[in-house]
Protein backbone atom coordinates (compact mmCIF):
# COMPACT_ATOMS: atom_id res chain seq x y z
CA UNK A 1 0.00 0.00 0.00
CA UNK A 2 0.70 3.45 -0.94
CA UNK A 3 0.10 7.13 0.87
CA UNK A 4 -3.13 7.65 1.18
CA UNK A 5 -5.21 9.72 -0.68
CA UNK A 6 -7.99 11.19 0.96
CA UNK A 7 -7.35 9.44 4.36
CA UNK A 8 -7.39 6.00 2.47
CA UNK A 9 -4.82 3.73 1.94
CA UNK A 10 -4.31 2.82 -1.89
CA UNK A 11 -3.51 -0.61 -3.17
CA UNK A 12 -0.85 -0.12 -6.34
CA UNK A 13 -0.29 -3.95 -6.86
CA UNK A 14 -0.84 -5.16 -9.95
CA UNK A 15 -4.18 -6.48 -10.64
CA UNK A 16 -4.94 -9.92 -12.72
CA UNK A 17 -7.59 -9.67 -14.39
CA UNK A 18 -9.39 -13.27 -14.28
CA UNK A 19 -7.93 -15.32 -17.69
CA UNK A 20 -5.24 -12.83 -18.02
CA UNK A 21 -2.58 -15.64 -17.42
CA UNK A 22 -4.12 -17.47 -19.86
CA UNK A 23 -4.76 -14.98 -22.34
CA UNK A 24 -0.80 -14.44 -22.50
CA UNK A 25 -0.25 -17.89 -22.61
CA UNK A 26 -2.02 -18.01 -25.84
CA UNK A 27 -0.33 -14.51 -27.29
CA UNK A 28 2.61 -16.74 -26.53
CA UNK A 29 1.66 -19.34 -28.34
CA UNK A 30 0.20 -17.67 -31.16
CA UNK A 31 3.48 -15.69 -31.64
CA UNK A 32 5.84 -18.65 -31.88
CA UNK A 33 3.18 -20.28 -34.34
CA UNK A 34 3.26 -16.98 -36.30
CA UNK A 35 7.13 -17.72 -35.94
CA UNK A 36 7.26 -20.91 -37.65
CA UNK A 37 4.93 -20.36 -40.06
CA UNK A 38 7.03 -17.62 -41.59
CA UNK A 39 10.12 -19.34 -41.18
CA UNK A 40 8.04 -22.29 -43.24
CA UNK A 41 7.10 -19.78 -45.79
CA UNK A 42 10.52 -18.87 -46.31
CA UNK A 43 12.22 -22.52 -46.34
CA UNK A 44 9.58 -23.01 -49.21
CA UNK A 45 10.50 -20.57 -51.57
CA UNK A 46 14.21 -21.83 -51.37
CA UNK A 47 13.09 -25.04 -51.95
CA UNK A 48 10.91 -23.79 -54.74
CA UNK A 49 13.48 -21.87 -56.57
CA UNK A 50 15.89 -24.98 -55.71
CA UNK A 51 13.95 -27.18 -58.04
CA UNK A 52 13.71 -24.62 -60.16
CA UNK A 53 17.94 -24.48 -60.96
CA UNK A 54 17.55 -28.43 -60.55
CA UNK A 55 14.59 -28.46 -63.46
CA UNK A 56 16.65 -25.93 -66.02
CA UNK A 57 19.80 -27.72 -65.20
CA UNK A 58 19.00 -31.66 -65.59
CA UNK A 59 15.79 -30.67 -68.05
CA UNK A 60 13.72 -32.65 -65.69
CA UNK A 61 10.31 -32.14 -64.28
CA UNK A 62 9.43 -30.55 -60.73
CA UNK A 63 8.53 -33.51 -59.39
CA UNK A 64 11.86 -34.97 -60.63
CA UNK A 65 13.40 -31.83 -59.26
CA UNK A 66 12.33 -32.66 -55.51
CA UNK A 67 13.38 -35.78 -56.18
CA UNK A 68 16.71 -34.94 -56.81
CA UNK A 69 16.65 -32.24 -54.14
CA UNK A 70 15.30 -34.93 -51.84
CA UNK A 71 17.98 -37.02 -52.71
CA UNK A 72 20.77 -34.65 -52.07
CA UNK A 73 19.68 -33.94 -48.78
CA UNK A 74 19.00 -37.66 -47.95
CA UNK A 75 23.29 -38.32 -49.52
CA UNK A 76 24.50 -35.56 -47.62
CA UNK A 77 22.89 -35.59 -44.76
CA UNK A 78 22.06 -32.06 -44.83
CA UNK A 79 18.45 -30.54 -44.22
CA UNK A 80 16.79 -30.02 -47.37
CA UNK A 81 16.19 -26.23 -46.80
CA UNK A 82 19.95 -26.05 -46.31
CA UNK A 83 20.83 -27.83 -49.78
CA UNK A 84 18.41 -25.72 -51.42
CA UNK A 85 19.47 -22.44 -50.42
CA UNK A 86 22.82 -23.44 -51.15
CA UNK A 87 21.72 -24.69 -54.90
CA UNK A 88 19.96 -21.53 -55.07
CA UNK A 89 23.37 -19.65 -53.90
CA UNK A 90 25.66 -21.71 -56.36
CA UNK A 91 23.70 -19.95 -59.36
CA UNK A 92 24.79 -16.55 -58.21
CA UNK A 93 28.07 -17.16 -56.67
CA UNK A 94 29.23 -20.09 -58.63
CA UNK A 95 30.37 -21.70 -55.23
CA UNK A 96 28.83 -25.21 -54.68
CA UNK A 97 30.25 -27.39 -51.52
CA UNK A 98 31.83 -30.74 -53.09
CA UNK A 99 29.74 -32.67 -50.95
CA UNK A 100 26.08 -31.26 -52.26
CA UNK A 101 27.77 -30.92 -56.05
CA UNK A 102 29.02 -34.82 -55.68
CA UNK A 103 25.68 -35.74 -54.25
CA UNK A 104 23.95 -33.35 -57.01
CA UNK A 105 25.30 -35.07 -60.07
CA UNK A 106 24.75 -38.90 -59.10
CA UNK A 107 20.84 -37.95 -57.98
CA UNK A 108 20.66 -36.59 -62.06
CA UNK A 109 22.38 -39.30 -62.82
CA UNK A 110 20.08 -41.24 -61.40
CA UNK A 111 16.82 -39.70 -62.32
CA UNK A 112 18.05 -39.10 -65.67
CA UNK A 113 18.37 -42.79 -66.44
CA UNK A 114 14.86 -44.05 -65.07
Amino acid sequence: MDSPRNGAPVRTEAHTAPGRESLLNKIGELRAEISQLQEAVVSHAAVDQAIGVVVTLGGLRPDQGFQVLREVSQHTNVKLRQVSEQIVDWVHSEQLSDEIRAALDKALATVRST
